[in-house]
């Protein structure tokens, strides 16, 4: 007789995963959390708000997972899901309130699940969003043995007088941009067309190791500075780099007027672009060191700068809001 385990899904290892979890993600809980893991659904109890408007993103890591594939590494991309999502809702002055995965395979190994899920667990306790669940899916034939796909989605709250959107963006505000950790998630296609061993070494390391330094999350130290100061527009710079994610916020007749002399960038995207990449592709693709800015009163920098300090964020003014009809331009 056939069954369910001949046929390619091994349930018993589908609840051996959860039980390697279950404790771990029981640490992102908080009192509004009402239901245990393994509930039909998760009951999130939203506590005290005015006016409460929920914000809800969604994203995955992309072929960046390749790279752990190659180096047989999980623990770090589950942090890289859960950014890509709380840094986008982020933008609109939400606080993350809880978040759900999904992980898809071909053939379930507990052991690698557990390792993708306590990245995921890690990045949900950098952004105080609780991990109330998610799916785990075998799909035989559908995924080539010991490859995965993960995504997540993300819900966070903020009070409708304080939404974020870029109208209130000005002639003559201050950009600020914080600085990346590297590639994040974004334009892995392009970069594995250039690097194929992941294992030679750059900088002292194994060039693999550093492509897969996980997506800053930049939740707690942008949160700060909301409790203090008064924030125009901010920008998640992912996919597209400056060039894509900037205009979003930026209102028409204006322009971000951005001097990349004054942007940090890093070694690896040095390499990279000596590897035959056009300047402006880079920009267009990569986020080049810039993960995140905020557009500010320019009154206000120094008192933001130093709140990002405190919380470990290296910050500095890129560039200024101007007149123009481009909305973004880089010197």
């Amino acid at each position: 007789m056939i069954t369910y385990k001949t046929a390619g899904v091994n349930k018993e290892e589908g609840y051996k995963s959860v039980g390697l979890i279950k404790d771990m993600v029981k640490r992102t809980y908080s009192k509004n959390v009402l239901t245990e893991l393994g509930s039909f659904g998760a009951l999130y109890e939203l506590g005290k708000y005015d006016n409460p408007v929920l914000v809800s993103g969604t994203d995955g890591v992309g072929t960046k997972l390749k790279i752990a594939f190659e180096l047989n590494k999980y623990d770090t991309i589950g942090i890289d899901c859960v950014a890509m999502c709380v840094n986008d809702i982020l933008c609109h002055g939400a606080k993350p309130l809880f978040f759900l995965d999904y992980l898809a395979c071909g053939k379930l190994d507990a052991d690698v699940a557990a390792q993708i899920v306590s990245g995921v667990t890690e990045g949900c306790l950098q952004s105080y969003a609780a991990l109330v669940g998610g799916e785990t899916a075998e799909m035989p034939g559908f995924y080539q043995p010991g490859e995965y796909d993960i995504a997540g989605f993300a819900v966070g709250v903020v009070e409708k007088a304080q939404v974020i959107t870029g109208d209130k963006i000005r002639e003559g505000d201050s950009i600020i941009a914080l600085s990346s950790s590297g590639f994040h998630s974004n334009g892995f296609s392009l970069v594995r067309r250039l690097v194929t061993d992941f294992k030679a070494e750059f900088n002292g390391a194994p060039i693999g190791e550093q492509l897969l330094i996980p997506t800053k999350i930049y939740v707690k130290p942008v949160l700060a500075v909301l409790e203090k100061y008064t924030v125009n527009g901010m920008a998640h710079i992912t996919g597209g780099g400056l060039y894509e994610n900037v205009p979003r916020i930026i209102p028409d007749g204006l322009c971000a007027s951005i001097d990349t002399t004054k942007i940090e960038s890093l070694p690896i995207f040095n390499l990279i672009e000596k590897l035959g990449v056009a300047r402006e592709e880079m920009f267009g693709t990569f986020n080049m060191g810039v993960g995140f800015i905020l557009v500010v009163n320019p009154k206000l920098v120094d008192g933001i700068i130093q709140v990002l300090a405190e919380h470990g964020e290296s910050a500095r003014v890129i560039g200024r809001i101007t007149q123009g009809n481009d909305k973004i331009c880089l010197n």
